[in-house]
């Protein structure tokens, strides 16, 4: 008989104690979406089928034994219980949902085995800062009792392939653990995780695969509200900056050179993470300004600042309050240009049901950077 893994304590919930096929699973909720447990089973490694697959007393198995039966069972699981992917299932309006994804130095969002849904503006056509989830796997509330005890007897044949010399008996003995919560007032949990994460399959891997939870509690390590937030926030993108210049192409000695960001972006966005018929966390980032590195120091350059949200497009006859005075010619910097870089400015609000004490985040910032030439007017005085 093979070791126990350790279980998450839970309050007062009971975990299940058998071999078994609740694996990691889209948790039922009636009021979105119904979808069959999902096992990961090309994800597993070894370690990981010791942990899932591990025998009970009478059904002895070695190491060995449990790849092949991995590897045995897969086809018939992927045959009985193949679900369609986040994307396919749920396609609609409002933005993809179930994943978040960032580019460049971020980490991102990519949620396995979980019924959150990511959606808003805030998603993809941007960039992210790198902003990562405290703790990248956690439970989910899921299936009543009595959905997790149908969802166990259509899973009878995965059973069987995972237990080739169990008996009806034995299967009975496993199927009690559930018939036990008939007609108790709770749900099953069960793990998620942020795949994105590097550490988000190991954090998994050390929860069980489910976990009975009376009404009204939730497990130690049970999603919370602050975590939403969280998995909002790693999730929001914010556009690049398109920045303009006046004059665009080459500018000189003392002519002022402004500075605005172009294209006609929204200077609002926002993520919501929800988890269907229990809380919801919305992330909102608003444009509030940019700063401007004039790529060398104040005794070259002088720097105006007064640019509002979005700058200051040049305007003949106007004042210029954003942009670049170059007091001298870029001839002798490295590539003969200035590195004009340019950086917008994100403040983050949250906003979510049943939190208690607010939640602050740093603001986002994306930048840019422009080559800029700087030549000077020569005279001839006769």
């Amino acid at each position: 008989m093979m070791p126990t893994p350790p279980r998450l304590p839970m309050v007062p919930a009971k975990p299940v104690l058998s071999a078994k096929p609740v694996l990691p699973a889209k948790p039922v909720l009636p009021a979105t979406r119904v979808l069959v447990a999902t096992p990961v089973l090309p994800a597993m490694s070894a370690l990981l089928a010791k942990r899932w697959l591990r025998a009970k007393p009478g059904l002895p198995a070695t190491p060995s034994k449990l790849v092949k039966v991995l590897v045995v069972g897969l086809a018939a699981a992927l045959l009985v219980v193949m679900a369609p992917s986040a994307s396919q299932a749920y396609a609609g309006p409002g933005g993809p949902h179930g994943e978040g994804f960032q580019y460049g130095r971020t980490v991102g969002v990519q949620l396995e085995n979980s019924s959150i849904v990511l959606s808003g503006t805030g998603l993809g056509g941007g960039k992210g800062d790198g902003y990562r989830i405290k703790r990248p796997c956690w439970y989910e509330p899921g299936k009543s009792a009595e959905d997790m005890l149908k969802t166990q007897e259509n899973l009878r044949a995965f059973w069987f392939h995972t237990h080739p010399h169990g008996t009806e008996e034995q299967f009975q003995e496993f199927l009690k653990q559930f018939k036990d919560h008939v007609g108790e007032a709770g749900r099953w949990w069960s793990p998620a995780y942020n795949s994105a994460d590097p550490g988000g399959m190991s954090c998994w891997s050390d929860l069980l695969g489910a976990v009975w939870v009376p009404q009204g509690q939730t497990p130690q390590g049970g999603i919370t509200v602050d975590e939403l937030l969280q998995i909002a926030r790693a999730a929001l993108t914010v556009p690049e900056p398109q920045v303009q210049l006046s004059p665009d192409a080459k500018s000189y000695v003392n002519l002022p050179t402004w500075v605005w960001l172009g294209g006609n972006a929204p200077t609002t966005r926002s993520v919501t993470a929800t988890l269907p018929g229990v809380m919801s966390a919305t992330i909102t980032a608003t444009l509030k300004g940019i700063t401007i590195d004039p790529g060398t120091g104040s005794d070259r350059a002088e720097v105006k600042e007064n640019c509002g949200a979005a700058g200051k497009p040049y305007a003949k006859g106007g004042t210029f309050t954003c942009g670049v005075r170059y007091l001298r010619a870029s001839i002798d910097q490295p590539r003969k240009v200035y590195a004009l870089t340019v950086t917008t400015n994100w403040p983050v609000t949250a906003n979510a049901n049943l939190a208690v004490v607010p939640f602050i985040f740093d603001p986002v910032e994306a930048t840019v950077t422009r080559d800029v030439p700087v030549g000077e007017v020569q005279t001839t005085v006769r």
